[in-house]
């Protein structure tokens, strides 16, 4: 079975039109700014990362879109303006710890969610498929592990069938097994064509599950856009050697190397292309620099985020 990333995903998904549209929402806490004038835009089909380490403001930002919170100023909408009860039915969530009743099985606390948001569903054998909970239906939720409780709060989230999810640190709390099936969970449900929204402080799995992502510190946006945008294509490339400044100077005078700095233990630069990293090895034993370290690696959404971060500390 051949298992495709978000990007592929959305690129199968034809329909554009906005599913949420933020305009300078804000958000204070006393003297805390939760959030400063964020905008944000989401499209039909996009598997959707707000990325931040805790207190970036993007649990305030679920919980103003879904109604539990008031902001402070600002404008948001739902599908191009609908009325938010209308918008309400068409969106399911799943914030903070799944809560079921621990002596009642899948389909039974189902039927209760069912019943909460006025809907008719009986059957929930597809929508444990979904999740991978189809041979765990009459197990009681109290034998159920942390991952296969999270996963029952996404089918819950899914009663009714709504366009979109919006899911906040969906993955937080699992064991790496645990998360493997959520995010494979994820993958699954934006393979139906539905728009998911997802609050993450774990880069790697956004990285892995969102076609795009929002990046926010302090309640800032410091970008946005698909993941692939976000993450410079070029190589970083790590290098040592015994005469570390006569390698720096070498490297400042390759045309094809930029953003040559020193770290503690090893030199970075940056270059386009695979080739290049052995013509920087050939150069150097040319000018008599015997390297003892060189690894080139892909960029990765960790590594811009850690860079945007850093630079909007240093401006603030």
């Amino acid at each position: 079975m051949v298992h495709r990333t978000a990007s592929a995903i959305l690129a199968a998904n034809s329909a554009v039109m906005t599913i949420l549209k933020i305009q300078q929402l804000q958000k204070r806490y006393g003297p805390i700014k939760a959030l400063d004038r964020l905008d944000l835009q989401v499209e039909a089909g996009q598997v959707f990362g707000l990325l931040g380490p805790n207190g970036s403001g993007k649990t305030t930002t679920m919980g103003i879109i879904l109604d539990v919170l008031r902001s402070d100023g600002g404008h948001y909408e739902w599908f191009g303006g609908l009325p938010p009860h209308r918008a309400r039915r068409r969106i399911g969530a799943l914030l903070e710890t799944p809560n079921f009743y621990p002596y009642l099985n899948a389909d039974d606390n189902l039927a209760i969610i069912a019943h909460i948001k006025d809907h008719s569903q009986t059957d929930f054998g597809e929508l444990l498929r979904i999740v991978n909970l189809e041979d765990r239906r009459q197990s009681l939720f109290r034998t159920y592990s942390l991952g296969m409780k999270q996963r029952l709060a996404i089918a819950a989230a899914l009663v009714g069938n709504p366009d979109v999810l919006v899911l906040d640190e969906p993955t937080n709390g699992l064991d790496p097994q645990g998360i493997v099936e959520v995010r494979q969970t994820i993958l699954d449900i934006a393979r139906s064509g539905k728009t998911i929204l997802l609050a993450s402080h774990m880069l790697d799995e956004v990285e892995k599950t969102c076609s795009h992502v929002a990046i926010l510190q302090n309640g800032r946006l410091l970008a946005q856009g698909p993941v692939g945008a976000i993450i410079h294509q070029e190589l970083t490339v790590e290098l040592a050697c015994t005469n570390r400044a006569g390698l720096m100077a070498l490297l400042r005078d390759l045309d094809f190397v930029s953003q040559v700095k020193a770290e503690e233990e090893y030199l970075l630069c940056q270059t386009a292309r695979l080739e290049n990293v052995a013509e920087i090895n050939r150069r150097a034993f040319a000018a008599g620099l015997v390297l003892h370290h060189l690894r080139a690696r892909n960029n990765s959404l960790e590594s811009e985020f850690l860079a945007l971060t850093k630079a909007n500390n240093a401006a603030s």
